[in-house]
């Protein structure tokens, strides 16, 4: 069964028709569901869900008790050893939840880091995410390096500075450059490559 982690900006809390349209292709797939415990995207996805009557949720949060879980749903608590309420501290779960997801829901404002980094910790973990871009009421699939900088040109330069200097995007970025170059480079080089080559 998918498991699919939906995330989004915490100054969203009106959730747009086409993102509604794709939670409830997901509820009728019965896919698994995992959400944090944060206001804003997250309570108000919770509030999707708990209307839909859905129970295949897991809340995940950092620490051991969630924020919100409207549903009352199954809590994944996370240890962290950050001090409360630092973004260490929520990042935590974050993590935990791109690891276990099979592909990424995102609802972004174009300017929250920490949906941005979700899309980031996805990309590196070679999953995809639908990224609904709530300034052009789009989306935007982003499973590869350029599909990630076309969503990072969406953002204003003071917005990508703050995003720079918090999950210091571009360096990650770079490092995911490298990783594809030499995959393409050991394709080249392999018995199956030179064949293919000659």
């Amino acid at each position: 069964m998918k498991k699919i982690f939906i995330s989004g900006s915490m100054n969203i809390k009106n959730i747009n028709p086409k993102v509604v349209k794709r939670i409830d292709n997901i509820i009728k797939s019965e896919f698994s569901v995992i959400v944090g415990d944060a206001s804003g995207s997250d309570s108000s996805v919770q509030h999707i869900l708990k209307n839909n009557k859905y129970q295949n949720v897991t809340v995940y949060c950092s620490g051991n008790y969630p924020r919100n879980n409207i549903g009352n749903w199954q809590i994944k608590p996370i240890e962290t050893k950050h001090q409360a309420n630092t973004r260490a501290f929520f990042t935590a779960k974050d993590l935990e939840m791109a690891k276990d997801c099979d592909y990424g829901l995102m609802i972004w404002d174009s300017k929250s880091t920490g949906t941005l980094g979700n899309v980031l910790e996805l990309l590196s973990q070679k999953k995809t995410s639908i990224v609904f871009v709530n300034k052009f009421k789009e989306f935007l699939q982003v499973d590869d390096v350029s599909s990630f900088e076309k969503l990072v040109s969406m953002m204003s330069d003071v917005a990508r500075l703050k995003a720079e200097t918090k999950i210091h995007f571009s360096t990650r970025i770079n490092k995911l450059k490298h990783r594809q170059l030499n995959l393409f480079e050991d394709s080249k080089t392999s018995p199956k490559g030179r064949r293919a080559e000659q």
